[in-house]
Formats: structure tokens, C-alpha cells, sequence
């Protein structure tokens, strides 16, 4: 059985989408601005289901109707072979890429190369539409089905492009995140190692990442007996050296980018320079958002009703872009410390009978607000400083 058409409603979304060329894939819907009819666009939506060695794609009309299926090569000749099956079903198309960025990046650069549109679909959009689905099961084609149903589905879903800082920014962001992981595992391990060889050689927490305190365990260690524990430690003694050195260099250059790219965010109080670069690597292009609480549902921190009856009230939003929550979260906690405008929200909201943690929520909402409109504020700037030069 068929998916019903889409309402009056979502067709004169996607109508809008194709008279806003400025914005290509955007918040009226992920459908190219290229002319079209009154009657509105008839566009296939190609569904892509990415693994390391094949790719499978799944094509359907706009009622969600499967007109086609291919699997191929994850490799320049497979995708080329995809892009002339495509071109073929139909002249105006949108590819949905489900959001696995090692293994589905070549083929967005294939796309974006080759002149095509494209969305990226988060994976926990696609169980709804399995679920909804006819089709028992799990497998490639299914998967790509429901990828293609969930780029119909959803019209606020992020445009695939050739990203430049703000990939950069979010490649190291979470480069220096995996090396600060592997310090605190390496440390944990040096720790118990100190604890048996000398119980009175302790070290501060959070502290053996400082040059003076490894170089002081340092010390130590080459006084004791030349045992195998303590050969061990001075090997994780040097480990921590290295990955500290690396962490404080990746700092320093992601310090750089984001005071060339969006010096803005610093001056918001409690937003230093590594949230700012989560921020800017998380939100990429903010312009995908059409309102400040489109960014606040997508980053989790818009409270979700749960009103029946007599009753209303909210529940606290569990979904959304966690990376971008818990960024929005570090400068809220900051601000509550330092921030005497903020401190005075918080008052105010707990004296309208708000618990400390609802009035957190609120203020983090609030400064959702304020990121979207300090970086659409960027973009406009930007954007007339561009048109007085060509002027």
C-alpha cells in the first residue's frame, strides 16, 4: 500500500522552495530552484543507503512511490554509473544520502562536483519511515526506501555541500576530543601505577597533563629502582608529554580559525574559543534554519509539550544534536556562575516556580537565540559587504 499524497499544504512548501534560488536546498523544502510549473514540482528523490564497498539507491516519486533500484560500487565508476541511472529517471532530482560522513563524503563531493542537489539524512529519521513501512525487516534497499521517505518527509534537513572552515573546525574539534580521551585513559593507567610504586607520590586531579607535573613525576620515577612498573610509568609519563603537547597545538589553531571566522560568538560571556568552534562546526551553514527555534528543536533544547487535559505543561527535549546541546549547555552553567544578567534570569524563572534545571533549560534556550541570531547577523554583514564591493 501507498503512502497517501502529499497535503495542499506541503505542496505549496515545496512550490515556495523552487522560487528561493538564494537558498537552494532550504527551509521551504530540499527541492532544486530550478523554473517549474504553477502546478508544482514533479521531482524524484533518490535515496542513498552508503557502506565502505557498495552503495544502494532507491529512487521515488513525490507520494513516495518506489520507480527504482540500483546497487554499485562505492567508487568513481560506481557513481558515475548512479548519476547517468538518475538522469535518466527523471531531469529534476534531489539525492538523500543517509548522514554517515566516512563513508558517504566521496560520494557528496562526487555530487557537488557533477552539479547535483543533495540532503543529508540523520539515521533516527529513517526508523520512523521503516516503521511505517509495509516492508518487514532491514536491508539495503529498505534502508535507502526509507531514507528517500524521510527526505520527503522532512524539509528542514542539512544541504550537502563543499564545506570549508566549518568541517576544517569540526574535524579538529573532534580530533583534539579523541586525543584528550586517549590522555585521560593513559593517565588513569599512570595513576594506579604512582599509587602502587609510591602511595605518597600523588598528583592533584587533573593535573598530569601540566608540563611541571609529569616533569616532577618525571623525576621521581627516575629515582626509584629500575623495576618493570617503573619503566611502564615513565613510558606513560612520556605519552601523557606528547598528547599534552598535541592537545595545546590544536587549541592554538582552533583558537585562530575561530576568531577569523566567527569572532562574534567569543564575545557572547561563557562562550570561549572550542565551544565557539562546536558551535560553528555542529550549526555548519545557519541559514538551513529558517527561525532560532528551528535551531533550538534541532539542537535539543526547545521544550517538547506534554499537555493533556486540564494539564499543560513541558517535558525536557531528549532528541536533537547532542554535541550542539552540550555546547549550549557549557556556556549556560558559565554564564550562571559568572554572568550577572544571566544569574538574574535564573532568579526570575525559579521564582515563577521553576526548579534550577527548568530554569537552566530556559536560559539555554535563550542563548540559542542569541548564537542564531549573532550568526545570521555574520551572514547578512557578510553578505552586504559582498554586494558593496561588486557595486
Amino acid at each position: 500500500m501507498c503512502r497517501p499524497p502529499p497535503s495542499e499544504g506541503f505542496r505549496r512548501d515545496l512550490i515556495g522552495a523552487w522560487h528561493r534560488p538564494h537558498l537552494g536546498v532550504s527551509a521551504g523544502g530540499p527541492f532544486l530552484s530550478a523554473g517549474v510549473s504553477k502546478g508544482g514540482p514533479e521531482v524524484i528523490v533518490v535515496g542513498l543507503d552508503p557502506h565502505k564497498k557498495t552503495h544502494t539507491a532507491m529512487a521515488v516519486d513525490q507520494a513516495g512511490r518506489p520507480v527504482g533500484e540500483l546497487t554499485f560500487p562505492a567508487r568513481t565508476k560506481g557513481f558515475e554509473r548512479l548519476l547517468s541511472w538518475a538522469r535518466e529517471l527523471d531531469e529534476r532530482r534531489l539525492f538523500a544520502v543517509e548522514d554517515c560522513r566516512h563513508v558517504s563524503s566521496s560520494f557528496e563531493r562526487f555530487l557537488v562536483g557533477h552539479g547535483e542537489q543533495g540532503v543529508r539524512v540523520p539515521p533516527k529519521l529513517m526508523a520512523g519511515a521503516r516503521e511505517s513501512a509495509r516492508t518487514a525487516g532491514k536491508s539495503d534497499p529498505i534502508d535507502a526506501l526509507a531514507v528517500a521517505r524521510a527526505a520527503l518527509r522532512e524539509p528542514d534537513l542539512p544541504r550537502i555541500g563543499l564545506e570549508g572552515a566549518e568541517l576544517d573546525l569540526r574535524l579538529l574539534v573532534d580530533h583534539r576530543e579523541d586525543l584528550v580521551a586517549q590522555r585521560t585513559a593513559v593517565e588513569q593507567r599512570l595513576r594506579w601505577h604512582l599509587h602502587d610504586l609510591d602511595p605518597a607520590l600523588e598528583v592533584p586531579a587533573r593535573r598530569l597533563g601540566v608540563a611541571a607535573q609529569l616533569q616532577r613525576v618525571d623525576r621521581k620515577l627516575a629515582r626509584m629502582p629500575k623495576t618493570t612498573r617503573a619503566r611502564i610509568a615513565r613510558r606513560l609519563v612520556s605519552q601523557c608529554k606528547l598528547l599534552s603537547a598535541e592537545i595545546d597545538a590544536l587549541e592554538n589553531e582552533i583558537a585562530a580559525i575561530v576568531r577569523g571566522l566567527a569572532p562574534e560568538l567569543l564575545a557572547i560571556p561563557g562562550c570561549g574559543s572550542l565551544t565557539a568552534a562546536k558551535l560553528v562546526g555542529e550549526i555548519g551553514d545557519v541559514r538551513r534554519f529558517s527561525s532560532d527555534a528551528k535551531l533550538a528543536l534541532h539542537a535539543g533544547v526547545a521544550p517538547l509539550p506534554a499537555s493533556s487535559g486540564n494539564s499543560s505543561r513541558y517535558r525536557l527535549n531528549r532528541k536533537g544534536n547532542r554535541q550542539l546541546n552540550v555546547a549550549l549547555h557549557r556556556i549556560a552553567i558559565t554564564q550562571a556562575r559568572i554572568h550577572d544578567p544571566a544569574r538574574t534570569y535564573l532568579a526570575r524563572k525559579q521564582a515563577e516556580g521553576k526548579t534550577h534545571r527548568e530554569a537552566l533549560r530556559c536560559l539555554k534556550r535563550f542563548i540559542a537565540r542569541e548564537i542564531y541570531n549573532t550568526l545570521t547577523k555574520r551572514h547578512l554583514n557578510a553578505n552586504t559587504g559582498l554586494t558593496a564591493a561588486v557595486a
